[in-house]
This record gives structure tokens, C-alpha cells and sequence, in this order.
């Protein structure tokens, strides 16, 4: 695994932790603000730092607590940008209940003197196919 494949997988974990501490502003940092994507709570494109922090908001405020867990992180680097796809599930909890909503990642990140930011993002929820 390559150091870029590496610094790549720590910065998902790292925002993921962030999410998790509730710390929007530090999730932040790890964007662009020309940041362009799509989320998987609207249909709309997402375009900046601020409607990026309605999508945040939007699941934090769905119970008393939201984990994210990201997993299966795969990158490839095309200096001076990495792709990283990754499978990831919400958990919301609420009144003694957990709701688990999986679904697929991307980030792209760009690298620039200040080192590696997320440009695009599209998430999108997992569906299963009940047999």
C-alpha cells in the first residue's frame, strides 16, 4: 500500500471521527469549499460548505445520538488527485432504537499546499433485493 493510499484511508477515519464527536466544523475542514456532490438525504446537488453542513445537520438531528462507520476503503491515486470508495452505515439512535442505513462513498480528493481536501463527494444508500 502506497504512503498516499494510507494518508488517504487515515483522513476518512479521522472525519469520520469527527462526525461521530458531533464536531461539524472540524468535518468541514476536511472539504474543499468548491466542493460539488450529491448526498443521499436529497436529490439535489450539493455545491459548497454550507449546504454540505445542512446534509450533516440534517442527520444529526434525526436522533439522540448518529454514529457513521465507514468500511472496505479502497483508493487509487492520479496525482495530484485519489479516489476513495468505501461502504458506510448511519446508525441512529432514538428512544432506545437503532436504525441502520447502509450505503456507498465516494470522496475525491485534491492535493494542493495545504495538503489533501475532498472536492466531490456522492453518497448513496445500499438497497437490498429481498429474494
Amino acid at each position: 500500500m502506497s504512503n498516499i493510499e494510507k494518508e488517504i484511508i487515515q483522513l476518512e477515519h479521522d472525519l469520520a471521527n469527527a462526525f461521530n464527536s458531533g464536531d461539524i466544523e472540524a468535518v468541514l475542514r476536511f472539504f474543499s469549499p468548491d466542493l460539488v456532490g450529491f448526498s443521499s438525504t436529497t436529490h439535489e446537488r450539493i455545491e459548497g460548505l454550507d449546504a454540505l453542513r445542512k446534509t450533516f445537520e440534517y442527520y444529526l438531528k434525526e436522533g439522540s445520538r448518529v454514529a457513521f462507520n465507514i468500511s472496505d476503503i479502497q483508493v487509487r491515486d492520479f496525482d495530484p488527485l485519489a479516489i476513495a470508495t468505501f461502504h458506510w452505515v448511519v446508525t441512529i439512535y432514538h428512544d432506545g432504537h437503532d436504525h441502520r442505513i447502509p450505503g456507498r462513498g465516494t470522496h475525491v480528493f485534491q492535493h494542493s499546499d495545504t495538503g489533501w481536501k475532498i472536492v466531490h463527494e456522492h453518497f448513496s444508500r445500499a438497497h437490498h433485493h429481498e429474494s
